[in-house]
């Protein structure tokens, strides 16, 4: 597998760096320690670092030796998730409630990686922009990025980013042309009732029965109102309620997520689901209070551009590696956000271990390191060659 050999060199400086962020993970603009690990690494490599941007996020900028350019944003998450890690690896994490179960460790070194090789070889004319971002699991990381004018003070010509893949055939590359991933909104649905004894059912306004007809409700939304045509997923995720055996509770919370890949489609079914609320609400006599919040847009790759990253992709694992998929996923990515302001591409890299992101027993191959920070590499080289 011919990954960048200069890279391939320090895979073992790569391995140390993800592991250390492994160990210490930090959640959604919460990233302190990781975003500061990053400018330190950027800084030593000689580019140019500013810090701040979406709160935690970090920016560096690199010019190439051959002159100017256009100019080339890769970005990386550096974000953890809010649950406990059963892997009982050395490594593990030292953090209660963190860990990286996404794989962001890895993403945040491979682009370190890629930046320490462009440094020293600067063999490109134009810019390349590496984009850290805070706060992709729902945390809205991208959009506090834009917010603070990422574009506006590092303006791209186009940008990439890649997610690692445990469900895929090691260092095997796959890249979706167009609707590539799904939007997703979350929501939660409050019940206000009447609590009373446990006893005395008749005097309360039962919340929790409420929330038993509410969630079966929901699942009538995408069965019987979403085209079989279309893709849609709607998942009630929390129910909470209750605090004692004999007590009747007076609110009960049901939350989630939806999941489209046609915005007039997510239209419709937030219609539905406030329309079901209404009903419930009149039909058991409680208020529910609805909000519905757009979390992830749709990400769309740019067509024009698939063709030239799997061109980079083949040059680092082979042609018999890189593959078009043929469906979208209804996972969401929030680097939807960027790419609808930038033309760009994102993928996934296949790593051996099969047990899925945000689970608890989740290991990240460190093999897949030096494999993702040369085709970041690459794509700047290629589409920056003088």
């Amino acid at each position: 597998m011919p990954v960048i050999e200069k890279i391939a060199a320090f895979k073992e400086e790569l391995t140390a760096i993800r592991r250390d962020i492994h160990e210490y993970p930090e959640i959604g603009f919460e990233e302190v320690r990781t975003s500061g690990i990053v400018a330190e690494k950027l800084a030593g490599y000689g580019i140019e670092v500013h810090r701040g941007i979406g709160k935690t996020g970090v920016v560096g900028v690199l010019k190439g030796s051959r002159g100017e350019g256009k100019t080339i944003g890769l970005r990386a998450d550096m974000d953890a998730l809010p649950m406990e890690e059963h892997t009982n690896l050395g490594y593990a994490s030292k953090i209660p409630n963190r860990f990286h179960g996404c794989g962001h460790d890895g993403h945040t070194t491979m682009l370190l990686g890629a930046a320490r090789y462009l440094a020293e070889t600067r063999d490109f004319a134009g810019t390349a922009i590496f984009i850290f971002q805070p706060g992709e699991e729902g945390c809205g990381g991208a959009r506090a990025m834009l917010a603070d004018g990422l574009f506006d003070r590092f303006p791209c010509d186009e940008i990439y980013g890649l997610h690692n893949s445990p469900y895929d055939e090691p260092y095997r590359i796959g890249i979706k042309p167009g609707t590539s991933m799904a939007g997703a909104d979350f929501f939660d649905f409050r019940i206000n009732g009447r609590g009373s004894h446990g006893a005395m059912p008749e005097v309360s306004k039962d919340p929790i029965i409420v929330a038993t007809a509410l969630v079966q409700a929901l699942q009538s939304v995408v069965s019987r109102n979403v085209s079989p045509l279309k893709s849609a997923v709607l998942s009630v995720t929390q129910i909470h309620s209750g605090s004692a055996y004999n007590v009747i509770p007076q609110e009960a919370t049901v939350s989630g997520t939806v999941r489209f890949l046609d915005r007039e489609v997510n239209e419709m079914i937030r219609q539905r689901m406030r329309s079901i609320a209404a009903g419930l609400a009149a039909s058991f006599e409680v208020e529910i209070e609805v909000d519905i919040r757009n979390v992830f847009d749709v990400l769309f790759n740019t067509e024009d551009l698939v063709e030239g990253f799997a061109e980079a992709a083949r040059d680092i694992v082979g042609d018999a590696m890189v593959y078009t998929k043929s469906e979208p996923i209804m996972g969401s990515e929030d680097f939807a956000d960027m790419l609808h302001k930038v033309p760009g591409v994102y993928c996934t890299v296949g790593h051996s271990g099969n047990v899925p992101v945000h689970n608890p027993g989740f290991v990240l191959d460190d093999g897949i390191l030096p494999v993702g920070a040369s085709l970041l590499a690459r794509i700047v080289e290629r589409r920056l060659a003088a």
